[in-house]
């Protein structure tokens, strides 16, 4: 889905600051440091968290183990750190906050959906990394559950919005109905992007399909007009 239109918004960090460091203060540990992170990264995606080791790590960065630990504490460090770097590219796509004045508001949603899966295909290796960590890290969990609320509350001012506005059915709860809706668009991309399902069509079978799925769900016109 599409980079909210409120951009000032306050999204939830995927990582907790307490596994944050501040960045190095020098040109050279700068790039030792993001050397480690693309290495962390590229271990976690082949290996997952559980079954990567330092050794992996310290081997793909091409550096020793005293080097890593200058920089990370942990593996849980490790990870924070990569997370950070992608969460840009994870955090903010979403549905549309309004619809553009030359797009009806199932071309807006459309749009929205298109942006949030090829974000999602762009990080599906880390997003079924996120899932596994999240299934035994208390901390990891919780930032988690915290990024989903925050998507779904952002869904829910949008879809109240649009029955304020006329378009959507006034009397589902916006609430149950972002929840749901955006519980649905997720797994649909975890099945196919993360787990790599066979047999579930192109990006553009997914995007219509949900889009469908929305725009029926809301009781929205086909043709994006308001309801009569």
């Amino acid at each position: 889905m599409t980079k909210t239109e409120e951009q000032g918004e306050d999204l939830p960090a995927l990582v907790d600051p307490t596994l944050a460091r501040d960045l190095p203060s020098t040109p050279r540990g700068i790039r030792t440091r993001a050397s480690l992170v693309a290495a962390a990264r590229t271990v976690f995606e082949r290996d997952g968290f559980i079954d990567s080791r330092l050794t992996d790590i310290t081997k793909e960065a091409q550096c020793s183990t005293g080097t890593f630990y200058t920089y990370f504490d942990s593996k849980e460090e490790a990870l924070a750190a990569v997370l950070h770097e992608a969460q840009e590219d994870m955090l903010h796509p979403g549905p549309p906050q309004g619809h553009h004045k030359d797009r009806s508001v199932v071309e807006s949603l459309e749009a929205g959906n298109r942006a949030y899966v090829e974000a999602y295909k762009r990080n599906a290796k880390l997003m079924l990394l996120l899932e596994q960590v999240a299934a035994v890290d208390p901390k990891f969990r919780r930032l988690r559950l915290d990024r989903g609320r925050a998507f779904a509350q952002r869904n829910c001012r949008w879809i109240k919005k649009l029955q304020d506005e006329g378009f959507a059915d006034p009397s589902l709860d916006p609430v149950m109905s972002a929840s749901a809706l955006s519980l649905m668009v997720g797994r649909m991309a975890y099945f196919k992007y993360a787990l790599e399902e066979p047999d579930w069509g192109t990006d553009d079978l997914l995007v219509e399909t949900a889009t469908k799925l929305w725009v029926n769900a809301l009781g929205i016109p086909v043709d994006g007009s308001r309801r009569t």
